[in-house]
């Protein structure tokens, strides 16, 4: 079979490590990788061995598909440039600035038969595949992810570059519309919100509280779902899952009628296993795991959050 030509546009921290998956994966030939800094992209280009380039233009005719991993405010230009060209994209999270921008790639990947992924990269976390069986219905979910303060990513809110997972997760497991949205923040250390919290209210009912700080003085990955007939909680930093789940039974355990389980899951590389799903659907012209729709879906709860919050923060300041 031949193989699919892939490129990665931007080898900072995130796309060097797009760059070193595709050049083990087997249906992958990396054809090349692009960054405006010339060391940096001559320096990834010969640890993955593949040519170095400062201008995304010069993969035309060169690839069947990339990975957009350069700033969010060039996510729109650079993938309108690739879709032009017919040729599928892997954009990293947030999928564009705007809701607009998303909108106008989604159609033109649809006139044209081409694929769109979106990076929200916890879909492919074992843990969470792990539950697909286990969450059908949650009414109330609860999810915190604090990081120890690392000086990368402050050009955007914590919204952006981190609750945005949360968000994305917790959308895929209720499967409802959005009804409301209440949210708060501050920037602490940056120009930009660095703590924030969100409740966000679904039409079937369910209701989720979501907290993301940059600033803690730990590392916390957690989230808990509530639904009819079970409590899961699941912890990304240790890898556990404890499901609590109804039996039936009248026993007197810790919680009568329900058993305590912890449930197993396969270690797994979420990254990687992320760009094989991309690569696979554009060998198999499949719809991709994480749509576009699902990234802008996504984006505009975020863009929300962040509204709300840049008028409290107005409001407190004057």
């Amino acid at each position: 079979m031949k193989k699919v030509r892939v490129g990665v546009i931007g080898v900072g921290y995130l796309g060097q490590f797009h760059a070193e998956k595709y050049a083990r994966i087997n249906d992958v030939e990396l054809v090349g990788v692009v960054d405006i800094d010339k060391n940096r992209a001559e320096t990834i280009a010969e640890r993955v061995n593949t040519k170095s380039y400062t201008d995304h233009k010069a993969l035309f005719g060169k690839v069947d598909a990339v990975s957009i991993a350069a700033p969010t405010s060039v996510h729109f230009d650079i993938a309108k440039d690739f879709l032009k060209k017919n040729i599928d994209v892997l954009i990293e999270k947030p999928i564009t600035e705007t809701t607009e921008e998303a909108d106008e790639l989604i159609h033109l990947a649809e006139s044209r038969a081409l694929l769109i992924q979106v990076g929200h990269l916890e879909r492919f976390n074992p843990a969470v595949v792990a539950l697909k069986d286990i969450v059908k219905k949650p009414m109330f979910i609860e999810s915190h992810r604090l990081s120890i303060f690392q000086g990368r990513s402050t050009d955007v809110s914590v919204v952006l570059d981190l609750m945005i997972h949360d968000i994305d997760l917790i959308l895929n497991f209720v499967k409802s519309k959005i009804s409301a949205v209440y949210a708060s923040g501050v920037p602490v250390v940056s120009e930009h919100v660095d703590i924030a919290n969100a409740r966000l209210e679904f039409e079937s009912g369910c209701v989720a509280n979501v907290t993301a700080s940059r600033i803690s003085t730990k590392n916390e990955r957690k989230i808990r779902l509530f639904q009819r007939d079970a409590y899961v909680s699941v912890d990304f930093s240790t890898k556990e899952i404890t499901v609590i789940q109804q039996t039936g039974s009248d026993d007197s355990g810790l919680i009568p009628g329900m058993e305590i389980k912890q449930v197993g899951f396969e270690k797994g590389d979420a990254l990687e296993n992320e760009l094989k799903s991309f690569v696979n659907a554009v060998i198999h012209r499949e719809v991709p795991e994480v749509t576009a729709q699902m990234g802008r879906d996504a984006l505009e709860i975020a863009l929300d959050i962040m509204g709300q919050i840049k008028k409290g923060v107005q409001r407190f300041l004057s």
